[in-house]
């Protein structure tokens, strides 16, 4: 117990003394995350309005494989694509394994479900008058969407929110396609568990207490939008 109240102490001293190797850490694991958050909005949105928006055969079983992805565990992605980008697999001469570029395709693909199947949640919330409104006044296709996409775009942010929210946070993908090398591919949650295996906990707690930290401010920011949806 003395053990885990100095760790504790001392980890607090970390934070709140901005410790080098931490910041090395933390910036790392936002680079990384917002990276591939950014990448999945740019898949994700126009993927999950396009599903929302349009009616067409197969639309009901697209929406529960996306539902289903996002239960994908990370280790599973990290596996798949491993065996493209490791020296036998077929971008091996890109050298992209144990890099960031490797991180963020997994995390790409982690995320882009989250991003589809939150996106389509929210355009499915908006009422169904408003598309028949703007139509009714002339309204083509195109401005159609639009109108239903600015409607929707509270809930379009909380899902981009809580894709981060669910990157920032895993282990996986980053183990695997990025190796925890020092001050270059290391995340909070790989160092975390690095600091574990040693039995040195000090770093790990301060860690920990960041990651917390940012995860509450992203469901702070998840439930403003929501609430703002709800309105």
């Amino acid at each position: 117990m003395d053990l885990l109240i100095d760790s504790f102490i001392s980890a607090i001293l970390l934070v709140v003394s901005l410790d080098g190797e931490m910041i090395s850490i933390v910036g790392v694991s936002l680079k990384v995350s917002c990276a591939s958050t950014f990448f999945a909005a740019l898949i994700g949105v126009p993927m999950g309005f396009s599903i929302a928006f349009s009616e067409f055969t197969g639309k009901h079983m697209m929406i529960t494989v996306l539902n289903t992805l996002l239960a994908l565990p990370t280790v599973v992605i990290g596996l798949f694509v491993y065996a493209f980008v490791s020296r036998r697999g077929i971008f091996g001469p890109l050298d992209l394994l144990y890099t960031q570029k490797a991180m963020i395709v997994g995390q790409i693909i982690l995320i882009v479900p989250v991003v589809a199947a939150f996106t389509i949640a929210a355009i499915s919330r908006i009422d169904e008058r408003y598309r028949k409104t703007a139509m009714t006044l002339g309204a083509n296709r195109a401005q159609t969407a639009w109108i239903i996409f600015r409607e929707a775009r509270f809930g379009i942010l909380s899902a981009v929110i809580a894709a981060f929210g669910r990157v920032i946070s895993e282990v996986g993908i980053s183990m695997m396609l990025g190796g925890n090398i020092k001050g270059f591919t290391r995340t909070m949650t790989t160092a975390m568990a690095l600091e574990y295996d040693k039995g040195s906990f000090t770093l790990a707690i301060a860690l920990g207490i960041v990651l917390l930290g940012l995860s509450f401010g992203m469901n702070l920011l998840f439930h403003f939008f929501q609430g703002r949806v709800r309105v």
